[in-house]
């Protein structure tokens, strides 16, 4: 029997603002229960009271995702309340864009803990529950970064591409009972460049990110990923603006 017409238990992290947000808003609305993580855990209580006074399904848990344990925990809770994981969208995500010249270490660090290591620990939290209940899902959104590098974004590529890898990875290993798929955003709408620190990065974001698509846009591709017949594995999306040279 198809999954894809039931409501799924969905588990979304990085879901305070931005694609996760947008994201959890879109899947309540068709009918899903998710579950949000992330550390700005006021701005989760708002969103799930949000989605509930909608008529949608909705709980929250602090976060973060650098800590295998929290991950662990977040997954194991939705677990125990509902039975099952059917979706685990890997969303969490840092940009502090920099010329590898400026020598940002520390931020370097927080992106690969960030946009690596929690992913990883998305992974290791979840995916022995869904071998066990031989069904689930992996969403894992990385960037069209995966597949350009520019200049400032060495190391932002580096482990979106990483992202890719690990879920290409995970897809040839874990056989017929569980889908992965990648969702490449190009420029998006959301906070993401707010963390860069680097005057020149900020620049160079700024200009780039004058032609965006809204974070809505990347929630539809990554409802048409989850709502396919389970029998359907959309591997890849990349979704961004059409005016978007590269």
């Amino acid at each position: 029997m198809s999954l894809s017409t039931d409501r799924k238990i969905i588990l979304i992290t990085g879901a305070s603002s931005g694609i996760g947000e947008a994201t959890a808003r879109l899947l309540a609305a068709r009918g899903h229960h998710v579950a949000l993580g992330a550390r700005r855990t006021e701005r989760l209580k708002a969103l799930v009271e949000d989605i509930q006074e909608t008529g949608g399904s909705a709980e929250y848990h602090g976060l973060d995702v650098t800590e295998a344990e929290d991950v662990r925990a977040f997954a194991d809770a939705a677990h125990s309340r509902h039975g099952r994981i059917d979706v685990m969208i890997n969303n969490a995500g840092v940009m502090p864009l920099s010329k590898l010249e400026a020598l940002k270490v520390e931020e370097w660090n927080r992106m690969i803990d960030v946009n690596v290591r929690g992913l990883l620990h998305g992974i290791a939290a979840v995916l022995p529950l869904m071998q066990a209940q031989r069904h689930g899902q992996f969403v894992n959104v990385a960037s069209i970064g995966a597949h350009a590098v520019s200049p400032t974004a060495a190391v932002y590529c580096a482990t979106k591409y990483a992202a890719w890898a690990i879920s290409e990875g995970l897809r040839q290993e874990v056989g017929g009972d569980i889908r992965v798929t990648t969702i490449s955003p190009g420029v998006t709408e959301s906070e993401l460049a707010d963390s860069i620190s680097d005057p020149v990065g900020r620049e160079e974001m700024r200009t780039y990110r004058q032609v965006a698509i809204p974070a809505s846009a990347v929630a539809e591709a990554i409802a048409y990923a989850v709502g396919q017949p389970s029998e359907v594995d959309v591997s890849e999306i990349i979704v961004r603006p059409t005016a978007s040279a590269g």
